[in-house]
């Protein structure tokens, strides 16, 4: 499979990349993702920890907000890759599924890998069915 001229191949080797330069001093776990946008263009991003945990940021945020900041509009993205070494291909937590759910469209593909060549493909919409969104909030007015 191919998206603007990148294969998931190619797109995990530039996850693997950012990889290397994720800030992990406490879990010694890196993890990088590579974000394809629509104009070809890769945005990768590294997990950075902190030692109060709750403001540490995953890899696949950090390639989202990433590309936002340097001007990509939302749904826009053409496909995210993401590697990490473990014993099948990672996954995304389930904040980084509820961005992507937010900022790429429902059928973008998403590429999971680990370090020995293991592949999973699957879209935003099967790793995060039936995801939130404030547009289920409008028109509602609260009661009381």
């Amino acid at each position: 499979m191919e998206w603007k001229g990148w294969t998931a191949e190619k797109l995990l080797e530039a996850a693997s990349q950012a990889r290397l330069k994720a800030y992990a001093p406490y879990s010694r776990f890196q993890v990088g993702a590579a974000l394809l946008d629509a104009g070809g263009r890769v945005h990768c991003g590294c997990n950075v920890e902190n030692a109060a945990y709750g403001p540490t940021n995953c890899a696949e945020r950090t390639a989202l907000f990433r590309a936002i900041a340097d001007g990509c509009a939302p749904r826009s993205f053409a496909a995210i890759a993401v590697i990490g070494d473990t014993s099948g291909p990672i996954a995304p937590c389930g904040v980084c599924r509820q961005v992507m759910a937010e900022l790429c469209a429902p059928d973008m593909p998403v590429i999971m890998g680990n370090l020995s060549g293991a592949v999973r493909l699957a879209t935003v919409a099967d790793l995060l069915p039936g995801a939130f969104s404030l547009s289920d909030t409008e028109g509602k007015k609260e009661s009381g």
